[in-house]
């Protein structure tokens, strides 16, 4: 064990960690009084003792997990003696190729199990300044010995790959890919400890955004991937937005009633005044509030998206003459007297819980418009903006995409979201390419920002 805890000692002093004789000498003592075959344990004490500060700590770990889990890995499939010996036949033939060349040298060293050398080749590299030219001061030296590295490691993996192929009826097929395993994979940890320098994780840095940053961001996640918590935040953007939606559509409005002048009625009320016109008569026109259909898929994962859809349409009831809202799997149901009578969290409760329809059953959106034309079909006019959300995916169903062109003919829009990314539409079972000609406009409808950019274009 001392001398196991001193070659690692030698590896952490080669790479850069400053290790006293003194620290040693206490990692050793406090190892008797814990049980070693823990690994926790182990290593515990190893990097109480050797890691002083975070950058410590991150290189601690790379040499931990080089030196006691990387090193050495003889292949379990083979005989241990007789890879041993192949292995040391093979680096010699390596060590023949070094031509003076320290890199390569330290190289061969890493794959015989000895890291010191290409620890310490690492570690110059880093240290490595380039010279002053034309009072510049430039990184080419870095990155011209990494280079270096580079060409040799990549020479050395062609020259295994050679000797492999040369000697592969006397070493066995088994035999020559077990051995071109271990070489590969320590010139793949060589290639590591080259390229990814260990940083501090960045897990307790505060990092300051703004509201609008926080939330921006928030609404880029797709809806069946937000958290509860995240859920939460996305009520309170919601609240936000619809108040801020009010306010535009109230404006928007307000300019319009005023903006238009009634010449006609300003010139006739004048005459009473010796054709001074003393009143100014504007056009009062009412706004013109649509009437909305809205059906949603709520199978599985499409309902985290329906659900945020009536969250904001329900909220924005003021801005329509009426809004009716139905879901469905298989068959369908109407859930609009459940959000005018409840809050409208408390009535998305209870409509997923409460609403007379199958959840689990297949998804047919066949059946759900021929339902829909059986019994609601004199809802829709040509005030009616009929939104439709879902995946378009029918099971293999009769899609009866001739009942949606004619609700197009009665409604004045038909609008599809679909939750899906677009490259699955078509794709499987998905029937989204059938509806689309049947439909005004199609959206891709996956997270938060899609659905305020809807809503607003459907509401200002």
């Amino acid at each position: 064990m001392v001398g196991l805890i001193l070659n690692f000692v030698s590896a952490c002093r080669a790479s850069g960690l400053r290790v006293s004789t003194a620290e040693f000498l206490d990692c050793l003592a406090q190892l008797d009084l814990v049980d070693i075959s823990d690994e926790v344990q182990f290593k515990t004490v190893l990097s109480s003792n050797f890691a002083k500060s975070r950058r410590d700590r991150c290189r601690f770990e790379q040499l931990y997990r080089l030196f006691f889990h990387e090193l050495s890995q003889i292949p379990a499939s083979s005989s241990p003696e007789s890879m041993g010996g192949l292995i040391a036949e093979l680096v010699e033939v390596l060590r023949e190729g070094a031509d003076g060349d320290v890199t390569y040298r330290a190289i061969i060293e890493f794959l015989s199990g000895n890291p010191l050398t290409f620890l310490a080749e690492l570690k110059r590299i880093r240290t490595e300044e380039h010279p002053a030219t034309q009072g510049g001061r430039f990184n080419l030296g870095p990155l011209a010995s990494r280079l270096q590295v580079l060409v040799n490691l990549n020479r050395l993996r062609n020259m295994v790959a050679h000797f492999i192929n040369a000697n592969e009826s006397r070493l066995g097929f088994d035999t020559g890919q077990n051995l071109a395993l271990y070489f590969n994979a320590s010139l793949d940890t060589a290639y590591t400890l080259l390229m990814n320098e260990p940083r501090p994780p960045g897990d307790d840095t505060r990092e300051v955004t703004t509201y609008r940053q926080h939330y921006r961001r928030l609404g880029e996640l797709p809806f069946s991937m937000l958290s509860q918590r995240e859920v939460e935040e996305m009520r309170e953007v919601i609240v936000e937005l619809v108040r801020k939606l009010k306010d535009m559509a109230t404006r928007r409005w307000a300019s319009h009633s005023r903006s238009v002048l009634d010449v006609k009625k300003t010139l006739r009320r004048a005459q009473r005044y010796q054709g001074i016109p003393v009143e100014i008569v504007f056009r009062h026109h009412p706004p013109r509030k649509a009437k909305i259909i809205a059906l949603c898929d709520v199978s599985s994962s499409v309902w985290s998206a329906a659900r945020f859809m009536l969250n904001i349409l329900y909220s924005l009831q003021e801005c329509f003459t009426k809004v009716h809202s139905f879901i469905f799997v298989s068959g369908l149901a109407e859930v609009t007297a459940i959000f005018e009578a409840h809050e409208i969290n408390l009535a998305i409760e209870k409509v997923l819980r409460e609403a007379a329809i199958e959840y689990y059953a297949p998804t047919d959106y066949g059946e759900t418009l021929r339902h829909f034309k059986r019994d609601f079909m004199d809802i829709p006019d040509k005030k009616t903006t009929l939104i439709i959300m879902g995946d378009a995916r029918t099971n293999y169903f009769n899609p009866e995409d001739a009942i949606l062109e004619e609700l197009r003919e009665r409604c004045r829009r038909v609008i599809w979201l679909n939750p899906e990314p677009e490259t699955e539409w078509n794709t499987g079972d998905s029937e989204m390419l059938t509806y689309k000609p049947h439909c005004h406009e199609v959206r891709q409808c996956r997270n938060l920002n899609q659905l305020i950019d809807f809503i607003e274009d459907l509401i200002l």
